[in-house]
């Protein structure tokens, strides 16, 4: 399926009114796609750079934000995490211009003076709840994890997170030494003609996913 404007059409999107442009909107979220498919053009540093400098200022728990990533660029480093890749996907570790490890860091208690200063004592009393730290954690991270898919597409990006992963395999490879723990990867690049073969899968509408009280 193509993702030109006809088709769009085609899809019978409402139209709501929204503070963006339909040209945005439609980046982000009507057009977008999970890509499986890249070309050779490389993502650099300073791209990467710029979508976490956007995404770091949603909103996340305490402003714990305790996302952490690991940029896998070399072919050995990939090499290296596509051991711990479901078979499925491991191709397209391979193939891919970058991989992004997303982690969570559940020391981030250690960072609330800056982060939050009016609530440094909480930090200070999370220090010996691992379990409790590692939950706030792995939640916020996922939280920031739909921040970062959106940021990257903001950026002209295409993304193509993934599970299917062995965390304990990918954190005692690449994180032994600081403590992250690993929960999904993202295949970042440039999309290849469409970038997947599957047609666009239907959502459902917000009468179907909403109550009112």
């Amino acid at each position: 399926m193509t993702t030109d404007t006809t088709v769009l059409d085609g899809l019978d999107f409402p139209t709501p009114s929204l503070a963006v442009a339909d040209d945005v909107a439609d980046l982000l979220f009507r057009s977008a796609r999970t890509v499986g498919a890249f070309t050779d053009e490389p993502v650099t540093d300073e791209e990467l750079a710029g979508v976490y400098d956007l995404i770091k200022w949603g909103p996340t728990a305490i402003n714990t934000t305790p996302l952490r990533l690991l940029v896998v660029r070399t072919p050995e480093a990939r090499e290296r995490l596509s051991k711990h890749v479901n078979e499925g996907n491991r191709d397209r570790v391979l193939a891919a211009p970058v991989t992004l490890i997303v982690a969570s860091d559940p020391g981030f208690h250690r960072h609330m003076p800056t982060l939050a200063p009016h609530m440094a004592a909480l930090g200070e009393a999370l220090d010996p709840q691992v379990e409790q730290r590692e939950q706030m954690a792995r939640m916020n991270t996922l939280i920031q994890f739909g921040y970062l898919i959106v940021g990257l597409r903001a950026a002209g990006l295409d993304a193509g997170p993934m599970a299917g992963l062995d965390t304990a395999g990918v954190d005692a490879e690449f994180f032994a030494e600081n403590g992250w723990q690993s929960q999904l990867i993202i295949n970042v690049g440039h999309r290849e003609g469409e970038g997947t073969h599957y047609p666009r899968g239907a959502r459902h509408t917000y009468d179907e996913v909403s109550l009112t009280v």
